[in-house]
């Protein structure tokens, strides 16, 4: 029976049941961690501000920054994977959406396709990592994809005189490379979000990214399970 049922309307049914079990107290999160709730905290008493998502994925699943855009927010949308910037364009049409990709050096690299586009990324290693006999998560394609230094991007795209109020870089692996490209004595967002796998708080402060984003002057801040927060140090 349930097969007969055209999509359309199994779509309608899903949200009408899911509307109606909706607790008044609930918070609706996007993030894969809840990582826009912890933004929300932060930013609760900012009615309008700015973002940049590095390695986007997708205009609402796993998004650290569609709650802000339904909240009037606006930024720059990054992701390489080719088409993925046709349903930002639809969904998401008061941002910049760039089909592109962000690395430490301007050339070409492999880009991994994966089953699950969730963990399309430049990390050869990561990818072959996940890619086992044992896993669900197969690499479809491997393709090339031109990648730019980040600060070339915002040189490009920022508007003129706009200040960075968070910026969430998840790139599957290769963090740490786009943080790197960043020019930060012309570019600070106020916080940068990063995905460091797996680590204690004690392991981020010793880890690339906690020693680097240390020297460019910011704090570890919050952490979820595999993302962590980082809050430039002048801020008040």
């Amino acid at each position: 029976m349930n097969k007969l049922i055209p999509k359309p309307i199994k779509t309608a049914l899903k949200l009408l049941i899911s509307c109606a079990n909706l607790d008044k107290w609930a918070q609706l999160s996007w993030a894969q961690e809840g990582e826009d709730q912890i933004l929300r905290r932060i930013f609760e008493l900012k009615k309008v501000g700015f973002y940049i998502d590095v390695g986007a994925h997708h205009p609402k699943r796993f998004s650290n920054t569609y709650l802000f855009y339904k909240r009037g927010w606006r930024g720059i949308n990054i992701d390489a994977m080719p088409g993925s910037m046709y349903s930002f364009n639809k969904t998401r049409p008061r941002d910049i959406n760039l089909e592109l990709g962000v690395a430490e050096k301007k050339t070409q690299l492999d880009y991994y396709v994966f089953n699950e586009p969730a963990l399309n990324g430049f990390s050869r290693d990561l990818s072959q990592e996940r890619h086992t006999a044992e896993s669900s998560y197969l690499i479809k394609d491997v393709i090339k994809v031109d990648v730019f230094h980040l600060h070339e991007v915002l040189d490009h795209y920022l508007p003129a005189g706009q200040s960075i109020d968070f910026m969430s870089v998840d790139v599957e692996g290769l963090d740490f490379q786009v943080l790197r490209s960043n020019d930060w004595n012309r570019y600070r967002p106020t916080y940068v979000l990063a995905e460091v796998l797996g680590s204690s708080l004690h392991e981020i402060e010793q880890s690339e990214i906690g020693q680097f984003m240390r020297d460019k002057g910011y704090v570890i801040y919050a952490k979820c399970l595999n993302t962590v927060f980082f809050k430039e140090s002048s801020f008040e």
